[in-house]
């Protein structure tokens, strides 16, 4: 399975562990009032919206914190934030892509060249490592959405790119533009997603052993720390083995 694929089945399994909730739906919160902000405050009208707000239920975030969050916007916050991609090297040469919306551009570029430089890795200019990826959408479904080929025709006619399923469920990737298009044509016909979101799909990947992978996830962790850090993806590849030790 693809690098991406495994980190997210990571932090998903490692989520459930600790209790990081609340700064999890600060940063959802974030990108639903910036999304409300710069656009009409009504998800129907408003695909980035519809997005956010999508992606905040499937992380089971409260209804009460995704209207106060659209609220925001409509009292005029939010208008500060600025959306920052940030790329560089991880420990073992994985290419790294940190997503970040701040109102103080200046603090956050120091605390992320900082932060991968007391965890083995070093900042590169916008593109040093984006063309290893490709902007997609995604759109995961369990296995209980019906099998690989129901799944493969509802995507086909959706207009998705491409289906990868397994006995834990479907992922459906198509381009980035037509992600709210294909997901909303998808419930149609299977139902609610289990998650929808963009994301940059690694092209190319490096390999790491256990002690590259417990590196990684320490810059990782540390990245995903910040408040002004929304996301962070990397290229790597692991074995299940060394996955299981994590």
């Amino acid at each position: 399975m693809a690098g991406h694929s495994k980190w997210a089945n990571i932090q998903h399994r490692k989520g459930r562990q600790d209790a990081a909730r609340s700064k999890l739906f600060s940063k959802l919160s974030k990108e639903i009032t910036v999304a409300a902000k710069m656009g009409d405050p009504d998800p129907d009208k408003n695909p980035r919206l519809r997005l956010a707000v999508k992606v905040a239920k499937g992380q089971s975030m409260p209804n009460d914190n995704i209207d106060r969050a659209i609220k925001k916007a409509i009292g005029g916050e939010g208008e500060d934030y600025k959306e920052i991609r940030y790329e560089g090297y991880g420990p073992g040469g994985v290419a790294v892509i940190v997503e970040a919306m701040t109102d103080n551009v200046n603090r956050t570029a120091s605390t992320v060249r900082s932060t991968f430089g007391k965890n083995g890795g070093n900042l590169g200019e916008t593109g040093s490592v984006g063309f290893m990826f490709d902007r997609k959408g995604e759109v995961t479904y369990g296995a209980d959405a019906g099998d690989a080929d129901a799944v493969m025709m509802a995507a086909i006619e959706a207009g998705a790119e491409d289906v990868e399923s397994s006995e834990d469920g479907h992922v459906i990737w198509c381009a980035d533009t037509d992600l709210n298009d294909v997901s909303t044509a998808l419930e149609a016909d299977l139902g609610e997603s289990d998650e929808t979101k963009l994301v940059w799909k690694p092209t190319t990947t490096t390999e790491l052993d256990l002690e590259g992978m417990q590196k990684l996830m320490k810059l990782i962790d540390a990245l995903e720390d910040d408040d002004d850090i929304q996301r962070v993806t990397t290229n790597f590849e692991a074995s299940d083995e060394v996955l299981d030790q994590l």
